[in-house]
């Protein structure tokens, strides 16, 4: 029978680093990557292999930080590659997995291991990307970090795409291609979601609880 200590031991967790490009989420990966590795832990590094905009296997942080990974086309091959003695998997740029990507950190975190997971929780309309949103509602921890706004320099917490005619939600690229943003400098609104949100009434019966009409009845 395992004890209460040893189960509490072999319990995994599982870290999600969010948020838009250039605010440092792969940068805060390797951080933690490195620190396991201080602490003498086996540690994995899983990278999706479309992502090779500065090395085919490495995994490298904007700020030049680079960590030897393994890229994989389908996140079931993290399973696959995994090695018994391994505590610690990180895996980079999250969102451009597929859907099992969800099912393999469960299974990871079952076994034990420590998951930290980095990736942008918006694409560049504002969306929800990919996986994202249900690992961030099965983490144990969630860290979501900013950029700087390249207009005002205010936090940015969106990616602006600057091709207009772009409309593909996975379009991998640096700053020739996007720009991190504050929600003023970034708003993808048409005019007619603009008019609607100053224009509509807060005081109208259309907001107001059944019971609150009934008592103005």
């Amino acid at each position: 029978m395992v004890g209460l200590n040893q189960g509490h031991l072999m319990s995994g967790t599982v870290e999600v680093v969010c948020g838009p490009m250039f605010s440092g989420k792969t940068e805060e990966l390797i951080r933690r990557v490195r620190r396991a590795q201080i602490a003498r832990q086996k540690v994995q590094i899983f990278k999706p292999a479309i992502d090779d905009r500065y090395h085919e296997t490495d995994v490298v942080s904007h700020s030049s930080l680079a960590v030897t990974a393994q890229p994989v086309a389908k996140s079931a091959e993290i399973l696959e590659r995994l090695y018994d003695s391994t505590r610690v998997v990180a895996i980079d740029e999250i969102q451009f997995f597929d859907e099992a990507i969800i099912t393999v950190v469960k299974k990871l975190a079952r076994r034990g291991i420590r998951v930290i997971c980095a990736g942008l929780d918006q694409d560049f309309t504002g969306s929800p990307f990919g996986p994202i949103p249900a690992l961030l509602c099965m983490a144990d921890r969630v860290d979501k970090i900013q950029a700087i706004c390249t207009v005002c320099g205010a936090p940015a917490s969106k990616t602006y795409r600057k091709d207009p005619d772009s409309t593909e939600q996975v379009l991998v690229g640096e700053t020739d291609l996007y720009e991190a943003r504050c929600r003023t400098h970034w708003d993808y609104a048409d005019e007619d979601e603009d008019l609607l949100a100053f224009s509509f009434p807060l005081n109208s019966t259309a907001n107001k609880r059944p019971e609150m009409m009934n008592d103005n009845a």
